[in-house]
């Protein structure tokens, strides 16, 4: 694994907002129904955190959040898991987004200077800024939805690479591409790559496993672009519905020591998320 840790994505009050959001309540609802003085919901919304232990469970149990996870939000103590081996190497490339980052993904076999690139930034330029020296050529490119800090210059990375396969999401449209649905899996000599239909982000949104099935050892890696985060989940602007189905149907599709390479944020486990996640109560 190359790359530095980075923040969470998420703080306390930013996962409240998409809570309340995804549950269809509003501030005053939750604050009649919690007992917890909506002034104080508030001010943790607009990142000032003053709520006991006792007062985030009740919110859990309004929201259906996972209390364990909310907790250690509100104490800012979220735990972030080792990541294990896994079978190829990984470059995350943290590129700079408002007040956090948008990550894309390298994989690639180790020691090689070819790779797979997942998702694009907000284009040519900030790849640069981060790109690794060593990765030369491109395999493929896969989007995970496109939004313009996951899917800026496409067709730049496209020419400068050689890059014959590119794709995105089936159900949407993007220059230099084709779409992949649900299902699909391609080879890239010891790596293979299996797109699913993740939608609720966005209509249209693939999350992706990439494994190494000859592998004697390690794990496999899920990107899940906006779907899931440490700690958190992407905004539900297409279907707070769509996306916490989603959420729940991936946690459990893949084994517990996957690798998440989120679209914000830091890399974390599908085992951590399961156990602290929020939205995976």
């Amino acid at each position: 694994m190359k790359g530095t840790a980075i923040a969470l994505e998420d703080e306390l009050g930013d996962v409240l907002e998409k809570a309340m959001q995804q549950a269809g309540i509003t501030l005053e609802a939750l604050a009649q129904r919690s007992g917890v003085a909506s002034g104080k919901i508030l001010d943790a919304i607009d990142y000032r955190p003053d709520l006991s232990s006792d007062e985030l469970r009740r919110m859990a149990g309004v929201l259906q959040l996972n209390e364990v996870g909310l907790c250690a939000l509100g104490t800012g103590n979220y735990p972030l898991p080792s990541i294990g081996a896994l079978p190829f190497c990984v470059w995350p490339l943290a590129m700079p987004h408002g007040i956090g980052v948008a990550n894309a993904f390298l994989v690639g076999e180790c020691g090689s200077s070819r790779a797979i690139l997942f998702d694009t930034g907000a284009g040519i330029e900030a790849l640069d800024a981060v790109w690794p020296a060593e990765i030369r050529q491109l395999d493929a490119v896969f989007l995970t939805h496109v939004e313009a800090e996951h899917a800026g210059g496409l067709c730049e990375v496209v020419a400068r690479y050689g890059v014959k396969q590119a794709y995105f999401p089936a159900g949407t449209s993007a220059r230099c591409g084709q779409p992949i649905g649900e299902g699909a899996t391609l080879r890239f000599e010891r790596l293979e790559v299996t797109a699913y239909a993740t939608p609720g982000h966005a209509a249209a949104h693939n999350s992706y496993l990439v494994r190494a099935p000859r592998a004697v050892t390690g794990t496999g890696l899920l990107v899940s672009g906006d779907l899931v985060f440490a700690g958190s989940a992407g905004g539900a602007h297409f279907s707070p519905c769509q996306l916490q189905t989603n959420i729940r149907r991936m946690l459990s599709a893949v084994p517990p020591a996957t690798v998440i390479a989120p679209g914000h944020g830091p890399l974390t486990t599908v085992e951590n998320e399961l156990r602290y996640n929020p939205f995976a109560a």
